[in-house]
């Protein structure tokens, strides 16, 4: 973290993106001062049906880019999503910056590649991404200094970046009347994910919190916006001081009447290669189905 705690932080320009069909906010991010940015967690739209993928949402991220001409620094992705596949490929082809996911992604790809049959040559190292954040990491966005903190729990490899005064918390935390992530998948576990919490809760209250899915609940208009404090006074599953114990137990069973994400299968095999779709033996894309497995 930057060295002056008592300075004002910088405050970087963030406009959202949303990807409807899965729920998914994407995010620019830009130092105003250079007119570098990042893009985290940019989706790859998918015909799970038809198995056909396009770039529509992805294009709409470059064309604001290019309008503000903009230079790409990094494309984060905040951890190996279960519910979208990544653009992060094509956008790196298109307008240029770095891949980089946190550095316990090797956990997470020696948890699945038997899953997906990734086979003998598939490297569980994370070599697949241009860059692997270390927990307490600082980067640059032009002028802006980011660092990082590792927020295990929902997946072990998730990563919160904060960037100036604006925190990108992936699924880690949802807006407050939304909770927080599921923490039942291969890797997760719900005490890891409230202590991550806490990492998160202990920025300064009036730190921006941007968060990567809402689903309105009660009905309301989709937000993406929030603050520390604002998700220590009224997150329903962290506020108020909530106890370790009692976010264990009421964790546990919520996520025991879940049901599996609908794009988990094609996303976690295509995001663990950093957004490389697999190729069969004879060249083709191809994604492998495992029954019973999850």
């Amino acid at each position: 973290m930057p060295s002056d705690t008592t300075a004002e932080p910088p405050r970087p320009e963030v406009d959202a993106f949303l990807d409807a069909d899965s729920s998914t906010f994407s995010y620019v991010v830009t130092d105003p001062d250079s007119g570098r940015c990042a893009i985290v967690d940019p989706v790859l739209d998918f015909d799970y049906a038809a198995g056909r993928t396009s770039t529509e949402g992805a294009d709409r991220i470059a064309e604001f880019v290019r309008s503000r001409d903009l230079a790409v620094d990094w494309l984060i992705e905040t951890h190996v999503h279960a519910d979208h596949l990544s653009a992060s490929p094509y956008l790196r082809r298109i307008l240029g910056g770095r891949i980089g996911i946190g550095d316990n992604i090797g956990t997470v790809q020696r948890t699945f590649c038997g899953v997906f049959s990734a086979g003998p040559d598939f490297a569980t190292d994370g070599s697949q991404f241009d860059h692997l954040f270390a927990d307490g990491e600082e980067y640059r966005i032009g002028n802006l200094v980011g660092h990082t903190l590792w927020t295990p729990g929902h997946t072990p490899a998730c990563m919160t970046h904060v960037i100036g005064d604006a925190a990108f918390v992936g699924d880690t935390l949802f807006m407050p009347d939304g909770g927080t992530a599921r923490a039942d998948f291969p890797g997760g576990d719900a005490g890891t994910l409230y202590d991550s919490i806490q990492k998160i809760l202990a920025l300064p209250d009036e730190t921006r919190i941007f968060i990567c899915h809402d689903y309105g609940p009660g009905g309301r208009e989709l937000q993406y916006e929030t603050t520390v404090g604002a998700q220590k006074d009224h997150n329903i599953h962290v506020g108020g001081g909530a106890t370790r114990e009692a976010f264990i137990a009421m964790r546990s069973e919520r996520d025991a009447g879940l049901g599996m994400p609908r794009l988990i299968i094609p996303s976690v095999q295509v995001n663990m290669r950093a957004g490389q779709i697999p190729r069969d033996e004879d060249g083709h894309e191809a994604l492998t189905v495992p029954i019973n497995r999850l």
